[in-house]
């Protein structure tokens, strides 16, 4: 799942937004990091997530490493002597995380996040912010807050209940240990787990079979979903119903009608 010649940048290149139909993909190119982030590049997130709103042909938005990095080493511990020094530092900080998985989150697109290596502290924040997960073999979770005697906002708390509940959340915060595949998968963190080799093709496939389907019923699902889950942000009941209610009323639902009598694949324009 290679992007096009053509890109966006942010953070001075170290998040990369592609588009590759009407597949929309952010790389995260911070290598000599070991692809941890750093301040700019929370606060280029929501930036980067309002551009695939923007764009009409986007359907799905993949977040991965670039290349064979891993997907986010959490956050660049240099800037706890620097940014995050001070309560005010932090505060700061943490409101830039919090805007960074709440973009993601409140996508009306669905967002994939494709992971290989290590998927840490904020890096995780920012996966389970996500919608769905796929890892390669070999990938490493955990958020090891406890060691560092940082604090974490509470809608970081809420995606993680939401993903693999209170008890599993509680686990991974009190003792700050790693997960594998494995466990993550068993634990509901994970969509599905690849091997290394298979992983790029995994996602393409995935993302291709939900960029098929009707935008304006992903979106209905999504943001329905979201709030049976209790996360932040999530629509009120009339939102909802006003969601479900545009679905009837679009040219999409005429042809997913007309293509199942016609017996072929509808094509949907997300109106």
């Amino acid at each position: 799942m290679s992007p096009r010649s053509t890109e966006r940048r942010f953070a001075d290149g170290r998040l990369r937004l592609a588009g590759q139909g009407p597949v929309s993909v952010l790389l995260i190119d911070n290598g000599a990091r070991r692809n941890a982030f750093d301040l700019a590049m929370w606060q280029a997130v929501p930036d980067a997530v309002a551009a695939v709103e923007a764009d009409d042909e986007a359907r799905v938005l993949v977040i991965r490493g670039a290349g064979e990095l891993p997907f986010a080493s959490g956050a660049d511990i240099s800037e706890f002597s620097t940014v995050r020094a001070t309560a005010a530092g932090g505060l700061a900080y943490e409101e830039a995380n919090v805007a960074a998985f709440d973009a993601v989150a409140r996508c009306r697109k669905p967002v994939i996040a494709m992971i290989r290596g290590f998927c840490l502290g904020g890096g995780l924040g920012l996966a389970l912010a996500c919608d769905l997960r796929v890892a390669a073999e070999g990938a490493q979770f955990g958020i090891p807050a406890g060691r560092l005697g940082v604090g974490y906002p509470p809608q970081a708390y809420a995606y993680a209940v939401a993903a693999i509940g209170a008890m599993r959340s509680k686990e991974l915060f009190f003792t700050a240990r790693r997960l594998g595949t494995e466990d993550a998968f068993a634990a509901g963190f994970l969509t599905r787990v690849v091997a290394p080799e298979d992983l790029e093709a995994s996602v393409a496939a995935l993302a291709a079979t939900v960029a098929s389907q009707a935008p304006l019923t992903l979106a209905a699902a999504k943001a329905g979903i979201d709030a049976a889950a209790g996360l932040p942000g999530a629509p009120g009941p009339e939102a909802l119903k006003a969601m479900a209610a545009a679905c009837f009323d679009s040219d999409d639902y005429r042809e997913g009608r007309t293509a199942f009598l016609e017996k072929r694949d509808p094509h949907f324009r997300g109106r």
